[in-house]
């Protein structure tokens, strides 16, 4: 099951962003920047497989889980930026009659270049994801299910193909008012994700005290470690050993993990957070920079989107 629920929402979200650019591009008859596409999507699950290969041979031979962080969280920053500028860039041209009709070649070639990129570093930071957390349940549950895996992957390139071929039904401004709506989500999301896998790496890595966090001595004698001084927002949804009278079990999965314990639907790692924080950037216990730059990001892309579609 661990598997399916990987392999589907991290193949979802590439499926999605790759189907919206697609039916951006192909719709305008950019037959340059459709191959440019194709070839982004083979190169990047190329270079998935060697990074997959990659993080394995370090597991092995080192297991610096603080580094692996650190290029999660770079990754997620890149395509949060390749995604505000190659997205607002076709979502403002498409929005524009003059643009339909006729596209400057200078335009094309800037635009081709940004969704080459955009699709490579978006299926990219999938296969990087999809690997580190499929390692990560192999190491936990000693097996490993094809049947998820690939069902998984099926179905969420089967949703993907869906998007576009309802793309081709409706209004093209309509549609991308809405699309690209989602997509502002989605690079918030990475942000926020990104800046909670900086985090880990601090964490992994011993380097809290970049940030002015070291551990205290208290009176009592006990040590009070750096990363319990992290201030968080909230933290709801701990995952627990047995469940209380006044919780409903049906809200809870047992041993999803491999730690026999008690998740929360709603907990970043349950059935349902684990949705919520690959689309959204949604996360249990965040700390308050993760969710400023949410804001932040939310803010920007939406001011952008509402310049594009909205402004006289």
């Amino acid at each position: 099951m661990n598997e399916f629920i990987i392999t589907f929402r991290e193949t979802l979200e590439a499926a999605l962003i790759v189907g919206i650019i697609y039916t951006v591009i192909s719709k305008q008859g950019l037959k340059k920047e459709v191959l440019q596409l194709w070839y982004a999507v083979g190169a990047s699950l190329v270079a998935s497989l060697l990074v997959a290969l990659f993080l394995n041979s370090i597991k092995e031979s080192i297991g610096n889980a603080s580094i692996e962080k650190l290029v999660e969280a770079t990754l997620m920053y890149i395509t949060a930026g390749l995604l505000w500028y190659v997205i607002f860039w076709l979502a403002k041209k498409v929005s524009d009659r003059e643009v339909l009709e006729g596209q400057t070649s200078s335009a094309l070639k800037t635009a081709g270049w940004g969704v080459f990129f955009l699709v490579f570093f978006a299926i990219l930071r999938e296969g990087f994801e999809t690997a580190i957390f499929l390692m990560g349940s192999f190491s936990i549950l000693g097996s490993f299910s094809y049947i998820g895996f690939f069902s998984g992957m099926i179905l969420a390139i089967f949703l993907g193909y869906l998007v576009v071929m309802q793309g081709r039904k409706v209004d093209l401004t309509s549609f991308f008012r809405v699309t690209t709506l989602l997509l502002v989500f989605f690079a918030s999301g990475m942000v926020t994700y990104g800046t909670h896998e900086a985090e880990e790496f601090l964490v992994k890595g011993d380097h809290l005290d970049w940030v002015g966090l070291k551990d205290k001595q208290l009176e009592d004698g006990t040590t009070l470690k750096a990363k319990d001084q992290i201030v968080r927002v909230w933290n709801v949804h701990i995952p627990k050993q047995t469940l209380d009278e006044n919780d409903k079990e049906v809200f809870y999965s047992y041993n999803l993990h491999g730690k026999n314990q008690y998740s929360h639907w709603l907990h970043d790692k349950g059935r349902v957070g684990v949705f919520l924080k690959g689309f959204f950037g949604y996360n249990s216990n965040p700390n308050w920079v993760e969710l400023i730059l949410w804001f932040l990001s939310l803010f920007f892309g939406l001011s952008l989107w509402r310049k594009f579609y909205f402004s006289s």
